[in-house]
């Protein structure tokens, strides 16, 4: 029987410790950094994508099966309910809170958050505008309508934004005119509504909606 060899055994060499101040050492933490924002990015990007597709499937399942084409002011119509969405979810906050002997309020950071996303929703609304689907253009209001929430897919919605500045100053027939020069202008611009979004352009997208 061969006798056992003495000495270091064979195998993998130990890995050389890495010099605190080293260059490898500098470099090694500068690429942990590197990766640990491109993660914390992605997850980032992703939140705020689903955001937009839950936003999106809200006005799909709230639209009207019988109308085929929406004037402006049926958009401020269901731009006004989307604005409304938490409102009986603040009422049970309330509720909850109202019950008499209780000390400290509940959900009180929840309640902050629902109140500064309504009140920065109805600024863009009641100003520059909100940007909902584009339900106003026919043609645009019938893609939406087949859209599966394929996240992938939301370049083929188009947007536009809405605002009630103005809206009661304006005669039907005005807004007529303006839904018109809109819908040629929303042509004028469409894209290849048929491609699908890859990760690069889906990333893109996310950054464009901040």
């Amino acid at each position: 029987m061969p006798k056992a060899q003495k000495g270091k055994g064979k195998g993998k060499a130990p890995e050389k410790v890495v010099h605190p101040y080293s260059r490898k050492a500098a470099y090694l933490a500068r690429e942990e950094i590197r990766l640990r924002k491109k993660e914390r990015n992605k997850n980032d990007k992703a939140t705020r994508l689903s955001s937009i597709g839950e936003k999106l499937l809200w006005f799909q399942e709230h639209l009207d099966p019988e109308k085929t084409a929406y004037t402006r002011k049926d958009a401020c119509d269901i731009v006004e309910r989307y604005l409304q969405r938490f409102d009986s979810e603040l009422e049970q906050i309330e509720l909850m809170n109202g019950i008499k002997g209780r000390q400290g309020r509940l959900h009180g950071a929840r309640e902050a958050v629902i109140k500064q996303t309504v009140e920065r929703e109805r600024e863009q609304y009641e100003g520059i505008g909100f940007e909902i689907p584009d339900i106003i253009n026919a043609k645009n209001l019938k893609t939406f309508r087949e859209w599966t929430g394929d996240l992938k897919k939301l370049p083929n919605i188009k947007l536009r934004n809405v605002s009630n500045k103005g809206l009661d100053t304006k005669t039907e027939e005005d807004e007529k005119h303006d839904d018109a020069e809109d819908d040629n202008k929303n042509d004028e611009d469409d894209l290849d509504d048929e491609d699908d979004l890859d990760d690069e352009q889906l990333e893109d997208l996310v950054v464009m909606s901040d």
